[in-house]
């Protein structure tokens, strides 16, 4: 990827769905809501203190996160629909 963010914010995949229900029913794309769940890709270098000092994210590329349904801005890069937010919207990291 070419792109690199700034200070803290935080560049995510989203993760699709499933297509089914647990009873086997298939939903439909119209009904379907966008999945609340994203894979970091890219992340700033972090924001900075009082002093200056760089205090760095606490999510890193890879990690399976959590984020509240209207967070962040939906782009395409390389052809790829990506979300940009800041690292306070990610409500956490799943294990």
């Amino acid at each position: 990827m070419t792109f690199r963010p700034l200070h803290d914010r935080v560049v995510l995949r989203r993760i699709e769905g499933e297509e089914k229900t647990k009873g086997g029913i298939i939903i439909p794309d119209t009904v379907k809501e966008k999945p609340q769940e994203g894979e970091v890709v890219a992340v700033g270098p972090g924001t900075r203190d009082e002093a200056g000092k760089i205090n760095p994210l606490d999510v890193k590329p890879g990690d399976r996160v959590l984020f509240g349904k209207w967070s962040g801005t939906e782009v395409k890069i390389d052809g790829q629909d990506l979300l940009i937010m800041k690292e306070s919207d990610i409500l956490g990291v799943v294990a």
